[in-house]
C-alpha cells in the first residue's frame, strides 16, 4: 500500500472520534494520530496532512493479488505471457509500422495490459502512442518544471498521492481555475501527459487503471472559446486511443449551461463506449460518491482530505533520478526554469 491515510469516518457522541486507517508505519500513524487529536474541531476536521503524505509511486513488482486480477480481468496468463510478449515484439518488426525506444518485457506489457493481451490490439495502441508524439512534438519538448509547479499552484490539476478504493489512480481538474493568459493548452496538455506517464511507471495502474475528475464550476466562456476541433480531437485520442492507460471513468460535477457549449465540441469525437464511462453529478456529491468513497476526496467534493498541490509530484520528479531519467527516454525535455536554456 502507499504511504497514505485516510479518515474511515469522522463521528460525534460527547466528543469527536477519528478512526483512521491505511497507515502502515506505527510511527507515522501515531504522528497522525497526535495531529488530528490537537486540531480536530467540530465534526468534519480536516487536518493539514500535506507533511504526513508522502507524494511517491509503488514501483514494486505486482502483488499475488493484482496478479490474480490481471489474470481475471485482462488475461494475463503467467503461463503464456513469455510467449505474447514474444509474438508482440514480432509484430513490431514484421510490421515495420513504428520504431519504439524501447522493446523490453516491462514497456510492451503496458500495452498489452492496457489491450487485454489481444496482441493486434495492443500493437495498435503502440502505434498510434507513436504516431502522436511524432504529430505533437510541443506536448514532449520544452517542458518547464517552473511551469508545472505554477500549474499545481494554480490548483488546476492535482492527482491525489494515494489511489481510490479500488486501486485506481485519480486525476483532477478544475477548469474554471484557468487563466487561459497565463497558462497555455500546451502547457496544460504537458502538465497531463507528465501526469499519465507517471501513472503507467506503477505496475498497479497498469493493470487497475485510473480514473478523470472534471469539476467544471466557475467555467465561463473565455475557457470554452480556448477549445475547437483540434484540441478536442487531441485530448480523446490522449484519453482513449493513445496512451495505454485503462480509463474506467471520467465525472463532471459542477457542470453549467456554459458546459453544453463545450461539451458539443468535444462529444462527436466520441465513441457510444466512451460516452458510457462519463457520469454527470451536477452539485450532487452523493452521486459522486457512489462511485469514488469520500474517504479518498478532497473536502470540497464531500471528502475528508485537503487539496493536495501537482506540485507535490513536481518535487517528487525533481528528486527521483530513476523517474527523471525514463521521462527524458520517453522523449521529454526537462528544464528547470524557462530561461534554462539561455544560461
Amino acid at each position: 500500500m502507499p504511504h497514505f491515510f485516510s479518515c474511515l469516518c469522522i463521528q460525534t457522541t460527547n466528543r469527536e472520534r477519528v478512526f483512521l486507517s491505511h497507515i502502515p508505519k506505527p510511527r507515522l500513524k501515531a504522528k497522525c494520530k497526535r495531529y488530528l487529536q490537537e486540531n480536530t474541531v467540530g465534526i468534519q476536521t480536516v487536518a493539514r496532512m500535506d507533511d504526513l503524505v508522502k507524494f511517491e509511486m509503488n514501483l514494486d513488482p505486482p502483488s499475488k493479488e493484482l496478479e490474480a486480477y490481471a489474470r481475471e480481468h485482462l488475461d494475463e496468463d503467467p503461463d503464456t505471457k513469455l510467449q505474447v510478449l514474444a509474438e508482440f515484439r514480432d509484430l513490431i518488426f514484421e510490421r515495420g509500422e513504428c520504431s519504439p525506444h524501447r522493446l523490453d518485457d516491462d514497456f510492451l506489457l503496458r500495452f498489452l495490459r492496457a489491450r487485454r493481451f489481444v496482441i493486434r490490439h495492443a500493437h495498435r495502441l503502440l502505434v498510434n502512442y507513436y504516431e502522436f508524439k511524432e504529430k505533437n512534438p510541443e506536448f514532449y519538448q520544452d517542458v518547464y518544471f517552473d511551469r508545472l509547479t505554477a500549474i499545481g499552484d494554480a490548483d488546476l490539476i492535482s492527482t491525489q498521492p494515494f489511489h481510490d478504493q479500488h486501486g485506481r489512480r485519480m486525476l483532477f481538474y478544475r477548469l474554471g481555475h484557468w487563466d487561459p493568459a497565463k497558462i497555455s493548452t500546451r502547457e496544460l496538455f504537458q502538465a497531463t501527459l507528465v501526469a499519465l506517464e507517471l501513472a503507467l511507471m506503477e505496475t498497479s495502474t497498469q493493470i487497475l487503471g485510473g480514473i478523470c475528475l472534471f469539476d467544471l464550476a466557475d467555467l465561463k466562456m473565455k475557457h470554452v472559446t480556448q477549445l475547437n476541433s483540434k484540441i478536442a480531437a487531441q485530448m480523446i485520442d490522449i484519453v482513449v486511443w493513445t496512451y495505454p492507460l485503462r480509463t474506467h471513468a471520467v465525472h463532471i460535477v459542477n457542470q453549467s449551461p456554459v458546459f453544453k457549449a463545450g461539451y458539443s465540441i468535444v462529444k462527436p469525437f466520441m465513441s457510444k463506449e466512451v460516452r458510457k464511462r462519463i457520469f454527470f453529478h451536477g452539485s450532487d456529491m452523493k452521486s459522486l460518491h457512489k462511485h469514488i468513497d469520500p474517504k479518498y476526496l478532497p473536502v470540497r467534493y464531500g471528502g475528508v482530505h485537503p487539496d493536495y498541490s501537482y506540485g507535490g509530484w513536481v518535487d517528487y520528479i525533481r528528486k527521483t533520478p530513476s523517474v527523471l531519467s525514463e521521462l527524458r527516454d520517453l522523449g521529454y525535455t526537462l528544464e528547470e526554469q524557462m530561461n534554462a536554456i539561455l544560461v
